[in-house]
């Protein structure tokens, strides 16, 4: 018994060590410290990325108590992108040998504690979450540290608790940054001189990420408010008036349209709408499709959904930064065997997510943008996508 015992954690090291991280050098960057809960303030950010991925790798905890089983906890599967991240996430832990336990939780917090003290129970030897609220799971994992089982917070990090031991995301304020410097230049804002009308949706004030999305593309954005090249003429700009709950395309509808009725009725235009995800994007398309005559502004996006990559085809959403869940998950596989073997743990930021307990070793993988001009060879050539699919 010890011999297949051994065996199968060799067998388990040999996968992870085969297993790729995340696509190329994957860029770190110097963003805020993740604001505590509390904090009403969006972070301060810096505008240049950080060196590249550090040298010295967190060195890992001492391998855990339960046994080779992993389990998984997604939000929801009523956003398509979570779907994906669940399937990838279960493919490739099942490939590499584990047993799996993929639990949704249908946008329900209580739902996720309850799956989340199943998956303890039922001996879980590594926890991987992407938790809907990020201040809710203090009390269940605080239970899971106790067991001597690790927690991968997965593309959300959560809040105030010690019980997290990895993160493992996108580089989440590039993903803004990289929206907020393609509004800046199909504007051509350092030549041209406006003014142009800009208006912004960004995600769910539960989310941590949402905050470094929204900064990352302030902070591109902000020096041209300032200077009156950019205008959001309805004036809602601070990050918690612009925040959607739940990232719900509905919310995000039923804002623009009051926005377009009682901002833009007198006939202008709007320019660009700062979108941060595609749910949002998708809303806001809607409502500009019912109520808005003007010239069709540029709309950014993420996830690379279906239907937001069918909107880039038909001209209503401009651009959708594409994180490959292939790659994140593969990360997550080969951290998942790194702590399961007593390995030290594949790390490249070490300084930027403070989850009010202390900052979290992260590993951040690199967003990039699809638009109309490479959308086929990002998600069509590489197999994300097939071409039936986008029809």
């Amino acid at each position: 018994m010890k011999k297949k015992l051994l065996g199968a954690v060799l067998s388990v090291a040999m996968v992870a060590t085969l297993l790729a991280g995340c696509g190329g050098t994957a860029a770190t960057t110097e963003a805020p410290a993740a604001p505590a809960a509390t904090e009403e303030a969006a972070p301060a950010a810096t505008e240049e990325a950080a060196p590249a991925a550090e040298e010295t790798a967190e060195e890992a905890p001492a391998a855990p108590a339960g046994g080779m089983k992993v389990g998984v906890a997604m939000p929801t599967k009523d956003l398509q992108r979570w779907n994906q991240d669940g399937s990838n996430m279960e493919e490739q832990l099942k490939a590499a040998g584990y047993e799996v336990d993929l639990q949704y939780a249908s946008n329900d917090v209580q739902t996720q504690v309850s799956q989340i003290e199943n998956m303890i129970n039922n001996g879980c030897g590594v926890l991987v979450i992407a938790s809907i609220e990020g201040d809710s799971l203090g009390t269940v994992l605080a239970t899971a540290k106790e067991k001597n089982i690790p927690v991968i917070a997965y593309d959300r990090l959560i809040m105030n608790t010690d019980a997290v031991s990895y993160y493992a995301t996108f580089d989440n304020y590039m993903v803004g940054t990289k929206q907020g410097e393609y509004i800046r230049d199909q504007l051509k804002l350092d030549t041209e001189a406006g003014p142009f009308n800009l208006e912004i949706t960004t995600g769910d004030p539960g989310d941590n990420n949402a905050r470094y999305f929204y900064q990352g593309a302030i902070d591109v954005l902000q020096p041209y408010i300032d200077e009156g090249k950019l205008v959001v003429k309805s004036g809602q700009i601070d990050f918690d008036t612009v925040a959607t709950a739940s990232w719900s395309s509905e919310n995000a509808q039923s804002r623009a349209e009051n926005i377009v009725s009682s901002t833009y009725a007198d006939g202008s235009n709007i320019d660009a709408w700062l979108c941060s995800n595609d749910s949002t994007a998708q809303g806001v398309v809607a409502a500009l499709d019912a109520n808005y005559n003007g010239e069709w502004p540029i709309i950014t996006g993420q996830d690379c959904d279906v239907v937001s990559v069918q909107n880039m085809i038909a001209g209503k959403q401009s651009m959708s930064i594409f994180k490959d869940t292939r790659t994140l998950a593969s990360q997550v596989v080969k951290m998942v065997g790194q702590i399961l073997s007593g390995e030290t743990v594949d790390v490249n930021d070490t300084k930027t997510y403070d989850n009010g307990t202390g900052v979290i070793p992260s590993y951040l993988c690199e967003p990039v943008f699809a638009d109309i001009n490479n959308y086929k060879e990002l998600l069509i050539d590489s197999g994300y996508y097939t071409e039936d699919d986008l029809k």
